[in-house]
């Protein structure tokens, strides 16, 4: 399991053994080596205590390059104004979205309120 193997090259790296981790993170010296042997995959709170007993952000347990990791590049998207300018139905909502854009501010706190929990269950459906 790769997961293991990285975090035995982590904490040998920072010169740590299982006992340092088992003291930092409160798991059993036992879970670690079976972690670091493949037998038991981690939870994600397993890793964050993990990550904090090792001092190092919890996306290096994953990541071992160099500098920052590597993002793709997202295609470029239209944003609310250029929608707005398409004809059909992607046009059409986006143009009554500028308009309840221009509306929120003006409603009074009550009023903004009851409109945003009518969105959220709607949304919800």
């Amino acid at each position: 399991m790769v997961i293991g193997t990285r975090l035995r090259t982590l904490r040998e790296e920072k010169g740590l053994s299982q006992g340092d981790i088992e003291k930092s993170t409160g798991l059993l010296r036992c879970y670690i080596s079976r972690i670091e042997n493949g037998h038991t995959i981690p939870s994600l709170e397993t890793l964050e205590r993990f990550a904090g007993a090792l001092d190092v952000p919890l996306y290096k347990m994953f990541y071992s390059g160099d500098g920052d990791v590597p993002t793709p590049n997202p295609l470029q998207r239209k944003n609310l104004d250029e929608l707005a300018e398409q004809p059909g139905k992607a046009g059409e909502e986006a143009r009554f979205l500028l308009q309840f854009k221009d509306v929120l501010p003006r409603l009074a706190d009550p009023d903004r309120d009851v409109l945003l929990t009518l969105a959220k269950k709607l949304a919800a459906r």
